[in-house]
Order: C-alpha cells, then structure tokens, then sequence
C-alpha cells in the first residue's frame, strides 16, 4: 500500500470516529454509558461480519498466526470492552465538543506507548506536536472556578477511555496484517456483547427500537467501518503516526457538535484548540527518509509486488494483485520516505 493511501484511510478513520461523538452523546441522554457502547459495538460487528461472509462467500481464514491471537484477544478486552464504557460514562458529565476535543490524547497515549513500548523511532517534530496535544488537554480539564467536579471526572472518563485505546491500537498493530474486516468484526461482536450482557445484568433495560437500530448505525459506521479503515492504515503508517493523522478526528466531532447541536463554548475550549491545532499540524507536515537496512522477514499479508516485495512464488499464480501468502523478504539496503510500518522497524 502507497503512504498516500495509508493517509487517506487514517483520514477516512478519523472523519467516521469524529462524526459519531456527538450523536453518541445526543443518545447517551437516554441510554446507560455500558448499553450505549455494547449497541455501538454491536452494530458494527453484525454489520461488518455480514459484509465479509458476502465478500467471502462463506467463513474464510484470517491468516492470523497463533501468537497473534493473544494480541488481538488484549486489543478487544482493553479497547473494545474498557475503552467504550468510560467514554460514554464521561458523555454523560462533559460536553460532546469537549469530550470531542479530549479525544486527542489517544493520539498521545498510542504514539508514547509506540515509543517507549513497542519502540517504533520518534522525530523532534513528532514529539513537540505530541506535547501541543497534551497541553490543549489539560487547558480542558482544568477545573473552572466554581465549577462542579463532574466536569473533571468526566474528562478524566475520557482521558481513560485514551488510554485504553491507546493500548489497543499498539495491539492491533500486531495483526494489522491480517484481515482488516475480521479484526474489526470480531472486536465488535465480542466487544457489543459483553458490554450488552453486562448492561443487563446490572439493571439497564433495551431502549425503543428506533434508537436501538440508531446507536447501532452510529457503531457500524463509527466504530466499524472507521476501524477497518484504521487497520488498513496501521500497516502503512505504524501505530504513532496513523495516531497523529487520526487526531484529526476530535477536531470533527467538535465542528458538528458546535454546529449542528449548538454547544457552548469557552475561552478554554478555544485555546485548546489553538493548541491541539497547531501540534497536528506538526504531525500532518512531517517527512522522514534517510537510508535504512530491512533484515530478512517472514510472514503473511495482502500486497503487490512492490519494492519491497520482489520474491518468488512456490505457487501457480494469476498474476493478480494484491494478494494474500506466506512470502519471505530478502535483507535489503535502500533509501526512501517511509514510516515505521509493518516493513520498517528498525533503529535509527
């Protein structure tokens, strides 16, 4: 996949994400934070599941290995059960602009914990817009004078919630190799159910069916579609910079919420988006290239035969592209724009 792709669909992600906050919101009104995520996930694990038995006419492999299902079993528990229940807990205490706002910080959390965890390289660039992220954060949740404590138990709901979620993209980037529909579908069926199952358990009740079949349309679009788009961009961005192109999706939500639903504002709303603004910007404009060494790999992926995929194959093949096999990559030394995606991880 071509960087420019990459960027288009962490773009596309972060626009279907953004958009569904504020309706999220809207329907938290009514519906208890653990319902609300377990019909988000829900819809979008039916959806995206029926889409994919039709594309592949039946129930087909995901060519996961087996140590990438501890992987993606970490990334549904943390991101799909945890993440969902202290967002729609914080809706019910922070404006939809301001939770909006306050999802950047999954841009920060992931890219920190790419860094220091999974190692992925970091540029003065990158981490100065990181910093223009965290400081737009904590403009809104800084308590106002006077202000009730709800408002700041709220953010810190959503700033867990960014962590969470943090976590899980670092996981998912593990088996971002694999089908994106499957991961998506499954972290939605799994995840939708839990939450569902918890709900009940603990006293909520179904709402009407129109707003069922809505906050499941918001969660097939929203969630669904916006993370099968995501993991189409972790291969080709890696996990810190499909993070820093998905915080663009805060800045949406916080125009339609604004907008369409007329939520107020503060001076403090407005520096943080000063702030944020500028610290994407930085994420947005940035280049890296320098001369890098790939070190022989195995493993298993859709792509072309691109440059850095110039094997042979122990196969009868079509010649078309792409295509999914186990395939080998020769140890190779060239120069080129890059990001540390599923074939650049290396040292600096």
């Amino acid at each position: 996949m071509s960087d420019r792709l990459a960027i288009l669909a962490a773009l596309g992600a972060a626009l279907l994400f953004g958009a569904s906050t504020p309706f999220a919101k809207l329907l938290s009104i009514d519906i208890s934070p653990t319902m609300l995520a377990g019909l988000l996930y829900l819809g979008s694990g039916i959806g995206l599941w029926a889409v994919r038995l039709v594309r592949d006419r039946g129930v087909a492999s995901p060519h996961l290995r087996p140590a990438e299902w501890a992987w993606l079993i970490g990334a549904i528990a943390v991101g799909g059960v945890l993440g969902p229940m202290l967002l729609m807990f914080g809706l019910t205490r922070i404006t939809g602009a301001a939770a909006s706002l306050l999802l950047n910080l999954e841009a920060v959390l992931t890219a920190l914990l790419a860094w220091v965890v999974f190692r992925e390289n970091a540029d003065r660039r990158i981490v100065l817009g990181m910093g223009l992220i965290v400081a737009g954060g904590v403009v809104l949740a800084w308590p106002a004078r006077g202000s009730a404590g709800g408002a700041t138990s709220g953010a810190l709901a959503v700033a867990a919630a960014c962590l969470c979620w943090a976590i899980d993209n670092n996981l998912t980037r593990k088996v971002s190799g694999s089908d994106a529909l499957f991961i998506a579908g499954s972290k939605g069926l799994l995840a939708g159910t839990t939450n569902l199952l918890l709900a009940l358990l603990f006293g909520a009740s179904l709402p009407n069916g129109a707003t069922t079949v809505a906050a499941m349309v918001i969660g097939l679009l929203g969630y669904g579609v916006s993370l099968v788009l995501f993991v189409v961009a972790l291969r080709g961005l890696g996990a810190a910079r499909t993070g820093a192109y998905f915080s663009t999706a805060p800045f949406i939500g916080a125009a339609i919420a604004i907008a369409a639903f007329h939520e107020p504002t503060s001076l403090a709303f407005w520096a943080a988006v000063a702030l944020m603004a500028a610290g994407v910007w930085l994420h947005l404009t940035e280049r890296h290239e320098h001369k890098h060494t790939h070190d022989e790999l195995v493993h298993t992926h859709s792509h072309g035969h691109d440059v850095h995929h110039q094997h042979a194959h122990a196969f009868a093949w079509d010649g078309r592209e792409p295509h999914t096999h186990e395939h080998r990559h020769e140890p190779l030394t060239h120069s080129h724009p890059h990001y540390p995606d599923i074939h650049h991880q290396h040292g600096h």
